[in-house]
């Protein structure tokens, strides 16, 4: 795959025309697709958590592999469109892979697509050869996130370009809304990998809950707050991924279900929704004042700002929100506490803190945690320059 790269390339792209603020419809098919593998992967982790695992052909399965069918169709299609049939503009804002010519984030997209449907066939035969959930990061599930992955990346990155080609002033902010909501999947998909260190809320007292949150969370914030045109970028996003996760909390918390495999020590009646999300907004608001505030020339003194910034208002933030998460008052519909698998053996552990004794949060662990989220600040930085510049 070759594609140009500095200053000179950038300029070699051209611009979209004045006025041209449109979405095409294959950029809007890779926003769909993204979204349906995200729903499709909370939904099945709810299903696997109430019924169990009863069938390959199950309907989030059918929602997380409809993204990666509707983003290779579709992004394949402008490939072909583009190689064959393109504009010389089309062309030009093209990169080109064995002789086809297509957007650097639909390429991505069709990556992802490819790696997502052989996931498929292989995920099956890896359960009927060992067992059913052996365990979550198994081979075929690492191919599928990495696909998941890539056509929400390749997503983000055809708005992007879409973005940085239209001149600031006539710039639609809804490029930079839905920039902002597919980093809000993407954070969405942090949380997911991370469910064991930072799904839930008795986590939260522990030192590894804050090395994990500071090590991946400033990354996307950071980049979203440098690449996105929107007066809030990190707020948006973070506001965006909040709203995604209440409206899977409410909606699953409705559909009825029945445990079908042994053993049941928790029979449960409906889906069991996520956990409740990390609350976001407020670090990802300190990071959008320090970005307005700083100038361009002081990435490295930025990061460790922005680093040391987001991980105080996190901690303060978590540590007292889940421990409001732990009461009665977040049992209920809205938040959607207390709710756990059909094969948990229930007992007082429900509102307790984990691993406090075993991993307390001391000096030498929020040190750790602060140097990790400077280094993420700083890779956040340098990933929101390169997405800056991206017009192809």
């Amino acid at each position: 795959m070759t594609t140009p790269a500095g200053p000179a390339a950038r300029a070699a792209a051209p611009s979209a025309p004045r006025g041209a603020v449109g979405v095409p419809w294959f950029v809007w098919a890779a926003v769909i697709a993204a979204t349906s593998a995200k729903v499709g992967i909370l939904w099945d982790i709810s299903w696997h958590r109430s019924i169990g695992r009863d069938t390959f052909w199950t309907p989030a399965h059918m929602a997380i592999y409809l993204g990666g069918v509707l983003a290779g169709l579709s992004c394949g299609w402008v490939v072909l469109k583009t190689t064959f049939a393109g504009t010389s503009d089309e062309r030009a804002a093209a990169v080109t892979f064995w002789g086809f010519r297509g957007p650097l984030g639909a390429w991505v997209c069709i990556w992802g697509a490819f790696a997502m449907i052989t996931s498929a066939p292989f995920d099956n035969w890896w359960h009927n050869a060992y067992g059913l959930d052996v365990k979550v990061l198994s081979p075929p599930h690492v191919i599928l996130a990495l696909g998941i992955w890539a056509v929400q990346l390749g997503a983000l990155f055809m708005v992007l370009s879409l973005q940085n080609r239209t001149p600031e002033r006539e710039t639609s902010r809804l490029h930079g809304l839905l920039a902002a909501y597919l980093v809000a999947i993407l954070l969405q998909n942090a949380t997911t990998v991370a469910i064991e260190q930072l799904g839930f809320p008795n986590d939260a007292h522990n030192a590894l809950y804050y090395k994990v949150a500071a090590g991946v969370l400033p990354l996307l914030l950071v980049a979203v707050g440098r690449a996105v045109r929107l007066p809030w970028p990190a707020t948006t996003a973070a506001g965006v991924y909040i709203a995604f996760s209440l409206l899977t909390i409410w909606i699953l918390q409705l559909a009825p279900a029945t445990p079908k495999l042994a053993p049941v020590f928790n029979p449960v009646t409906h889906m069991v929704p996520p956990p409740f999300p990390l609350l976001l907004v407020v670090p990802a608001a300190a990071i959008d004042l320090l970005l307005r505030r700083a100038g361009r020339n002081r990435d490295w003194i930025l990061s460790v700002a922005a680093g040391l910034a987001f991980l105080a208002v996190f901690c303060v933030v978590q540590w007292f929100f889940t421990e409001f998460l732990l009461t009665p008052h977040a049992r209920n519909f809205f938040f959607g506490g207390d709710q756990w698998d059909y094969s948990s053996r229930l007992g007082p552990w429900r509102y307790e803190f984990w691993r406090i004794a075993s991993d307390p949060v001391t000096a030498r662990g929020l040190a750790i945690a602060a140097a990790l989220a400077i280094v993420a600040a700083r890779l956040g930085l340098w990933w929101g320059n390169w997405m800056q510049g991206l017009r192809r």
